[in-house]
């Protein structure tokens, strides 16, 4: 009995030393974004603690700026429509790597997921050295074209994973109702990896949504996003302005988390249903 006392004592041990560890490692995550948010209603011209009282001047000045709104309003046509043509596109490749059968798949793949794993300054590079003979510089196509390759490497991903756990007997049965191709994945497939589609969709309209460097090489003065903007006021006038647009983009990411998370719930409760 003693020893049993003696290795619970120590497994309690551990486990509250693992809790502090995590704990420990999550503030020192979240010091960052938990010091920017109080700063967004400061009612002070500086960015210093102790603050100088509450107010809401910094958002008002984001929201009725035209400099301000205009980055905003480039970064969502630019993230949706990178998004819409990342995703079919992503759906297409993912939907080739699983069902056809060649030599050579994983180098496809490899050269897919490449934008992941190259280092974005080299491939912002490439794309203004791509795109600069072609006028694809300084203009929304261009743009919308870099982003949809950065962003379509999740999409495939997360569509490809959940196509793994698919039924192609279900397709096959479509097939010999006599259901073409296309009314199969319309009616039979994409139902089933919807929330596959919709992770990949939201992690693209992300990583375009935040994505800075391309846009520095690529885009002229009339396609400034947001984060363009905010780097742009970190280097030349430091504004308590940027607090507020920071605060805004991480309640903006953490919806999106929190509709990832409720999507790969409903993709295990499916699952588990097909099961």
């Amino acid at each position: 009995m003693r020893s049993t006392h003696t290795r619970t004592g120590e497994e309690k041990f551990w486990i509250t030393l693992l809790w502090v560890g995590a704990v420990g490692v999550l503030f020192f995550l979240m010091a960052p974004i938990l010091a920017i948010i109080p700063l967004s209603f400061n009612g002070g011209q500086f960015l210093t603690y102790p603050l100088q009282g509450f107010s809401l001047r910094w958002y008002e000045a984001f929201f009725t700026d035209p400099v301000w709104i205009r980055a905003l309003r480039n970064s969502l046509i630019i993230g949706i429509a990178s998004t819409i043509l990342a995703t079919g596109l992503g759906i297409l490749a993912s939907l080739g790597l699983v069902r056809a059968k060649f030599r050579g798949k994983g180098l496809v793949m490899a050269v897919l997921l490449s934008p992941m794993i190259v280092p974005v300054v080299i491939t912002a590079v490439g794309f203004y050295l791509f795109f600069a003979p072609l006028g694809l510089t300084a203009n929304y196509p261009g743009l919308i074209l870099a982003h949809t390759a950065l962003a379509a490497p999740f999409v495939v991903i997360s569509v490809t994973a959940t196509l793994q756990g698919f039924d192609m007997n279900l397709a096959r049965a479509a097939a010999s109702l006599g259901a073409d191709q296309l009314t199969t994945f319309r009616r039979v497939i994409l139902p089933l990896i919807a929330p596959g589609v919709a992770s990949g969709a939201l992690f693209a309209f992300a990583t375009s949504f935040d994505e800075v460097v391309v846009v520095l090489l690529v885009a002229g003065p009339e396609q400034r996003t947001l984060p363009r903007e905010m780097f742009s006021g970190i280097r030349e006038n430091i504004s308590p302005t940027i607090t507020a647009v920071a605060t805004v983009l991480i309640l903006f990411s953490t919806l999106l988390l929190i509709a990832l998370e409720a999507l790969r719930r409903r993709n295990e409760r499916m699952r588990g249903l097909a099961g």
